[in-house]
């Protein structure tokens, strides 16, 4: 296909005059937006089979069964599954060795009346690559920001038929179907976070992968999965729910990482706001820490999640480099106390007023929506030794005159941490209202270990790392040797 932005039109026109392809249309919440634009591309007699709408829950749950919930992933395969049995069911001794048959499918809630709804929608189709072929399924989770109705309806139009195209034309190149689906749309408009590819068609698709693609893309900026791997769609997840959230770069994850993360979620669970409540646990790696050497690795993506989903963490893929736009990020879907496990490191950066040059209320504004509706952070110490080791390459504050120096032995925690003397006094309101608090019942005999350090040894081939990281992450970087594992034996044989 050439490379020319096609216009939404034209794409329908295009799968309008393929002879090949015959489905139908089931759009529930926002009008006929993609089958409208079919029909006024002409020559719609070629493509649709059957357009249908059914508005009213009755006439819904008596075409597809009850679901808990009518703008719902249930609720579109319920739509997909009825369609596409009824299309082989009516067409396929007629017209099944000559047609591909497809169903798209999608339910919406548009922008209400008064403007007070969530405004989101799942879509999907699913589709034969060939007449006779078994069906394969892509399905999406969006976002509408438009603020009225009209236009949100627009905006699904287009992603609708933008969704078919890709399937149609870029079913054996999921990279370009993804970048494809905000043809002819501004991101401000729609948010795509979540995606997922099932089927024949895509029995070798990581749909890991094609989730980090949405945020790499501008999709979206965050997308999660679970442990097994299977794509979540975050206010599913997320929604009422009390968060803890820890970052790092988990290159691979250590004891250290999962310490820190225990302790946290011990001392989170005590807080009286959240005894009762549903707890979702996180650990978020930002596209600022994968793009650190420049591209994004896919390898070396799926290594750091394959590793946290061994010792049986979610995983979120986050767009986020700052904590306050994370934490913003979340209450979209919950109003629930949200905890932030970091190391002393992250703390620092906290307070680096450079990072806030672009907010009109710099670190105070930033500190506002940080903190803002129950938000805390749970710090980690480090050894004083290592505290001065990272500050000879980072930017660490001065002490104030006078301050006495600490013993290298000493533990450098939320409490005795020094921040740029312009900033104490609001560091201390902090400290003191508890919006920090530093992690206690830390394993000592473990805060030695980096994951740095850990990682060269894997490379090198070297003896000793093993004791690093939890025992099933051991595992499983050897046998599938990740992050570039070598074997002793192999570095003998072939020194760097």
């Amino acid at each position: 296909m050439s490379s020319e932005l096609l216009t939404t039109n034209r794409k329908a026109l295009t799968i309008n005059l393929d002879g090949t392809k015959y489905g139908t249309f089931a759009e529930i919440g926002a009008g006929q937006e993609v089958a409208r634009h079919f029909f006024q591309a002409g020559g719609a007699a070629g493509t649709v089979a059957k357009s249908i709408s059914a508005y009213d829950m009755k006439f819904s749950d008596a075409i597809y069964g009850k679901s808990a919930r009518y703008v719902s992933r249930e609720r579109l395969g319920l739509m997909l599954e009825h369609e596409y049995e009824l299309l082989l069911e009516r067409l396929k001794a007629i017209r099944g060795d000559q047609s591909a048959f497809f169903v798209f499918a999608n339910t919406v809630a548009a922008r209400n009346f008064k403007g007070t709804n969530e405004c989101h929608g799942w879509m999907g189709i699913r589709c034969q690559a060939e007449p006779n072929s078994p069906p394969s399924d892509i399905v999406m989770h969006v976002r509408m920001w438009d603020k009225e109705n009209v236009l949100q309806q627009q905006a699904l139009g287009i992603i609708g038929v933008n969704l078919i195209y890709g399937a149609f034309y870029y079913l054996t190149d999921q990279d370009k179907l993804i970048q494809s689906i905000a043809d002819n749309l501004t991101l401000d408009r729609i948010e795509v976070d979540m995606i997922n590819f099932t089927g024949p068609q895509f029995a070798n698709v990581d749909n890991r992968l094609m989730s980090l693609k949405l945020v790499e893309y501008g999709l979206t900026n965050a997308v999660m999965f679970n442990p097994d791997g299977a794509v979540m769609q975050p206010s599913e997840v997320l929604h009422k729910k009390a968060i803890v959230v820890e970052r790092g770069s988990f290159r691979p994850v250590t004891l250290v990482n999962d310490d820190m993360l225990k302790c946290a979620l011990a001392q989170f669970l005590q807080e009286p706001t959240v005894l009762g409540r549903d707890v979702i646990v996180l650990m978020e790696l930002t596209m600022h820490n994968l793009l650190a050497s420049g591209n994004i690795d896919h390898e070396d993506f799926l290594a750091r999640v394959d590793t946290l989903a061994a010792i049986g963490y979610n995983v979120l893929i986050s767009n986020y480099f700052e904590f306050f736009r994370l934490t913003s990020y979340f209450r979209r879907y919950t109003k629930e106390m949200v905890g932030v496990v970091m190391g002393i490191n992250n703390l620092l950066e906290i307070f680096n007023e450079k990072y806030y040059d672009a907010l009109e209320g710099g670190i105070l504004e930033s500190v506002g929506r940080l903190f803002k509706a129950s938000t805390r952070l749970y710090v980690y110490p480090m050894r004083k030794s290592a505290y001065d080791r990272y500050c000879l390459k980072a930017e660490c504050p001065t002490p104030a005159p006078g301050t006495p120096a600490l013993p290298a032995d000493v533990w450098i925690n939320a409490t005795n941490l020094q921040v740029a003397l312009n900033l104490r006094n609001l560091y201390a309101h902090l400290m003191e209202n508890r919006y920090i608090a530093p992690i206690v019942g830390f394993d000592p005999s473990i805060m030695d270990i980096f994951s740095r350090d850990i990682l060269a040894k894997i490379q090198n081939g070297e003896n000793g790392w093993e004791s690093g990281v939890p025992a099933k992450v051991a595992a499983l970087i050897k046998e599938r040797h990740l992050f570039g594992y070598r074997t002793p034996s192999a570095r003998e044989l072939h020194p760097v």
